[in-house]
């Protein structure tokens, strides 16, 4: 593989020679080209092989190897596409993962699953909108003293635009320009497989927006378009070093929804404020007025 790479970097330098304008985003769509579906232990052997092409290039005056949030940047684009995504499936098990075997649930799986067979609706704003229902995981099986970094990313399921219509959701035409992608690290990594299993682990920090401006670190997404949220544990005690880390990634169907700025069915509108009475209603009996 590297020496196919290899050949094909040299007739890439004989056609861009000139302009001396190849850099490292050429040899990421290279190596995409040549990789139908990268697998998620793919990405490791993919940013190797950036690695290697760039050294050989060094000596022709092209620019130097990319910074860290680079690299990062580039390893989460090789990871996100516009595809129905599914649970990822690894061909074998690298080193690092012989001593554990992660299980995952999802937490409030019976209020998701209400939610779906009516169609989820996510509001996003320019200012950003936390997710409701919010994501929350159990995980399980986890090496206790060993780091583990928790992530997120919210992927498109499909290349189309929906339009609510009669009732139900209908395709109108086909999608908007893809947004910016974008991953969310939960706050607490990288800890402790002990502490991540501790407790479900919340990502009700994580927020939507329609900005394609923002600079807070939201999720940008399209409205009236699918999206699947996807969830990935990585072993590592160091966030740079996520993109030469092996993912695990997992999809639960029912947390599927459609982006709006404001609710399209009314069945969603009032299950949302009837859950939104009865948590305000929990919450006034164990809090005085004044915290709520």
């Amino acid at each position: 593989m590297i020496l196919m790479c290899a050949v094909l970097c040299r007739r890439l330098l004989m056609d861009r020679l000139i302009c001396k304008c190849l850099d490292f985003q050429d040899i990421v769509v290279m190596i995409q080209r040549f990789r139908c579906a990268p697998s998620t232990v793919a990405v490791s052997s993919a940013l190797t092989e950036c690695v290697l092409l760039r050294f050989c290039c060094g000596s022709h005056g092209l620019p130097p190897f990319p910074t860290a949030d680079a690299r990062l940047r580039a390893a989460m684009e090789l990871r996100s596409r516009p595809v129905h995504p599914r649970t990822t499936k690894r061909q074998e098990r690298p080193e690092q993962w012989l001593d554990d075997d992660p299980k995952v649930t999802l937490e409030s799986k019976d209020l998701w699953s209400e939610f779906h067979k009516m169609g989820t609706e996510m509001v996003i704003t320019k200012s950003g909108r936390r997710m409701f229902p919010p994501f929350k995981v159990c995980v399980d099986g986890l090496n206790e003293s060993a780091k583990y970094i928790l992530l997120m990313d919210i992927v498109a399921v499909d290349n189309c635009r929906y339009k609510f219509h009669n009732s139900h959701w209908t395709v109108v035409g086909k999608a908007d320009p893809e947004m910016p992608k974008r991953m969310y690290i939960h706050p607490d990594s990288p800890s402790k497989g002990e502490q991540w299993m501790s407790k479900p682990v919340a990502f009700h920090k994580l927020k939507l927006t329609n900005n394609m401006s923002d600079r807070h670190g939201f999720t940008i997404l399209n409205s009236m378009h699918k999206y699947q949220p996807r969830f990935h544990i990585v072993r590592a005690n160091d966030i740079m070093k996520l993109p030469y880390s092996t993912f695990r990634t997992y999809v639960f169907p029912e947390t599927e929804f459609i982006a709006v700025t404001a609710y399209q069915n009314e069945k969603v509108t009032l299950n949302f404020e009837n859950r939104n009475v009865a948590y305000l209603c929990a919450c006034s009996v164990l809090l005085p007025l004044t915290q709520l």
